[in-house]
């Protein structure tokens, strides 16, 4: 086995396709976009996509700006380490990892109720969510530990023709209005103050969950410094027309007034069924194939996140060396990719055994959540981002390196805050249960774990804590003589 990844094997398009994939156009259009409406009960999610793409676009401008100077698969972990120190940036890493297993392993549970619906309703099987799952788990493992340009090919072909499926559907939609007239309500802004603006917000935020891990390949990339911009910018264009088009298509197929009902009503069927009279069975059973291999992607796009996350750590020793291992054919994370694989295996097997509904509890409930802590990280990289760069001059505009990620800080923030505080109704409970607080407080444990690890490695085994957010310069002098910045005294 090796100690780094594959190098030159990704260009742009495969960047754009794997984050594409993770982010799960046509998961998030079927079933984000339809559990959105009908568990927050809000009419305003398009105006909460439109949202959430502007201030992600605004947060990557900085985003991308460090990209150019700091070349790591650690990504979130590693600018947070760069900019607020190292005991910071081992919270982040733990954070990361909590949050982006959480999406891998909650996807499982869409994708086991949906093949499992698929096969009932077309071959007449009646099979458990979870053998459909372990369906998706066994190819899941299997390719993650594969070449990554051949992952980044089986991605491309799905994404483009869910993508293609997803607008066409929405143009469907737009051209057979409720009443027989288009409405634009559920697109105005004033949604964004009403009460409960912060689980549409975060539900939003959800769907574009993928679209940052442009800097976990990055040292898979042929140009990282045009790569990384150019796909993190045109992924958050992509997506967020998509998105806010489809939600925004619904609301007007089934009129403002009734989209919270249907949505209700229908579950992840409501947009098969809006376009089905329309567009014949056998588009719609082409759309509902696309729903699970989109789900598909996504599982295996977050798979390799997570993998690389584990990577990034295991190469500076912060875990155990050996997730910092790759395979000398394929250039894989293999240790992290089985790790993760048997992660999910444990988690999936814990559902079925409680007999917890797959769908709310595993696929909504988690990836929400999941979603949160990419929010937590979203707004410490801003302001890491305006760390690092106070002291260095390093030929980026005071714009890109101070302006943009300062006010993507406080925009991101002011959700973040408004999300924790209305967290039971993101999750359809009420307000004194407690699972309101035990999903966010999973994230407090985690940055707490992570610092008191680094200040253990701090006092214990000094040559690792000097390399936490080196990558591979983790063991050189450079890395060892770097300046201390604000808190890796701490």
């Amino acid at each position: 086995m090796a100690s780094s990844l594959a190098r030159n094997r990704l260009g742009i398009p495969a960047v754009l396709f794997f984050v594409l994939s993770a982010a799960a156009p046509l998961t998030v259009t079927a079933g984000g976009v339809t559990a959105g409406y009908a568990i927050t009960g809000r009419t305003g999610m398009p105006v909460a996509y439109l949202a959430v793409a502007a201030m992600i676009a605004l947060f990557a401008v900085g985003y991308v700006s460090m990209s150019r100077h700091v070349v790591n698969a650690g990504a979130f972990y590693t600018y947070i380490t760069r900019g607020l120190g190292r005991p910071a940036g081992a919270g982040g890493a733990f954070v990361a990892l909590l949050a982006y297993n959480a999406m891998q392993v909650g996807l499982y549970g869409g994708f086991g109720v949906v093949l499992s619906q698929f096969l009932a309703s077309h071959a007449g099987w009646d099979v458990h969510w979870l053998a459909s799952a372990l369906i998706g788990w066994v190819l899941v493992a299997a390719l993650g530990v594969l070449r990554v340009d051949l992952n980044g090919r089986v991605l491309a072909f799905l994404l483009i023709t869910e993508c293609a499926v997803a607008a066409v559907f929405s143009a469907v939609m737009v051209g057979h209005p409720a009443g027989g007239e288009l409405t634009f309500s559920t697109l105005a802004p004033s949604h964004l103050w009403e009460s409960g603006a912060g689980a549409a917000l975060v539900t939003a935020i959800t769907g574009f969950v993928g679209i940052e891990a442009t800097v976990v390949f990055s040292e898979e990339t042929k140009d990282p410094r045009r790569t990384v911009a150019r796909a993190t910018y045109l992924a958050v264009g992509i997506i967020g027309l998509l998105y806010a088009g489809a939600a925004w298509a619904m609301s007007v197929a089934t009129g403002p007034d009734r989209i919270v009902a249907r949505a209700t009503e229908d579950g992840t069927q409501l947009l098969f069924n809006l376009v089905g009279p329309y567009v014949g069975q056998t588009v719609v059973t082409l759309g509902e194939l696309l729903f699970i291999t989109s789900l598909f992607a996504a599982l295996l796009s977050f798979h390799n996140a997570v993998a690389r996350y584990g990577f990034a750590l295991g190469r500076e020793r912060v875990l155990p060396a050996a997730l910092g291992r790759t395979g000398r054919q394929t250039g894989a994370p293999i240790v992290g990719s089985l790790s993760q694989t048997a992660l999910a295996l444990v988690v999936l097997i814990a559902y079925a055994v409680a007999g917890a509904d797959p769908y709310v509890h595993l696929f909504f409930w988690v990836t929400v959540t999941g979603g949160l802590g990419v929010l937590i990280l979203m707004v410490l990289t801003s302001v890491a981002v305006v760390a690092y760069f106070a002291s260095r001059s390093r030929g980026e505009s005071r714009f890109q390196v101070a302006v943009a990620p300062a006010v993507a800080a406080i925009l991101l923030g002011a959700v973040l805050v408004l999300t924790v505080s209305q967290f039971d109704v993101l999750l359809g409970v009420d307000p004194s249960s407690p699972w309101r607080w035990v999903f966010p407080a999973t994230y407090l444990a985690a940055a707490v774990i992570g610092v008191a690890w680094a200040l253990v490695l701090r006092q214990r085994r000094p040559d690792v804590y000097r390399g936490i957010g080196y990558g591979v310069d983790a063991g050189t002098e450079a890395a060892r003589q770097q300046p201390a910045v604000a808190g890796s005294r701490a």
